[in-house]
């Protein structure tokens, strides 16, 4: 097994274990101690698991979000596989919002060869992304700008997004949990969210597997809100399927 490939397969284990020891990952792998513990530093170093004294865990809380530029390159060929797939649910001729994140803009690039489409959205970087797109109405939803995620939050986004109704809104979230649903660190961005949720007939939640099953501080909204999730095949079968028992549709990809 390459060196890739196990790791990989350590952050399922562990994510489907929820703790794992040095031992018994090397065990399991058949390799011997001394490589786990290198395989787990660079794991740790990629934000996907968390050491402990003789062995790692999946930190099952989100209480901040980093920043755009931190958060662009992790998982990065997840989220675009995902930002393709979301694509593809889009129609010509609908009114869409696309959030703003990471795993969103990568929707927006995949978008802007197509023709008759609206796109409703808080982020600077989705709205660079289409601007010389002929097909693509952008309809920027504007307020106080948050430098170091290039996105607009707050009471005129909020005013923006009340006054519109789409077929589909496509959400970033830091957190989605199969009991607690949607859920994020910062309140004062929750709002936003949720006014998105209320202007669409169909609501799509985009997150890599990183973000399946944790918690958070606040609830944006319950998952019987969303119609779909959109997530790498990455994810744990056992995590898919409690989201599928809670009546989710679940795309992976």
């Amino acid at each position: 097994m390459l060196a890739a490939e196990r790791k990989i397969r350590i952050v399922e284990y562990v994510k489907q274990h929820r703790v794992a020891t040095i031992a018994e990952l090397a065990q399991q792998f058949d390799v011997h101690e001394a490589t786990i513990r290198r395989d787990l530093e660079e794991i740790e170093q990629k934000g996907l698991a968390k050491r402990t004294h003789g062995g790692v865990t999946i930190d099952q809380w989100t209480n901040d979000e980093p920043a755009f530029n931190e958060r662009a390159s992790h998982q990065l060929d997840q989220k675009m596989r995902i930002g393709k797939a979301a694509a593809s649910l889009v129609q010509d001729g609908e009114h869409i919002i696309i959030d703003s994140g990471t795993t969103t803009l990568h929707i927006a690039r995949n978008l802007v060869h197509r023709s008759n489409i609206t796109v409703v959205t808080n982020d600077m970087n989705i709205v660079m992304e289409l601007r010389d797109a002929p097909g693509i109405k952008v309809i920027l939803a504007g307020g106080e700008l948050y430098p170091s995620s290039y996105m607009f939050n707050g009471m005129f986004t909020d005013h923006v997004l009340r006054s519109v109704h789409v077929q589909k809104a496509f959400l970033g979230i830091p957190v989605i949990h199969p009991k607690h649903g949607l859920m994020h660190p910062e309140a004062q961005l929750v709002p936003t969210k949720q006014w998105m949720i209320e202007a669409a007939e169909k609501i799509i939640v985009v997150a890599d597997d990183g973000k399946l099953g944790k918690l958070s501080l606040h609830t944006v909204a319950p998952n019987s809100a969303v119609d779909t999730l959109i997530t790498g095949s990455e994810a744990p079968e056992e995590t898919i399927k409690l989201f599928r028992d809670g009546g989710l549709e679940v795309i992976t990809v």
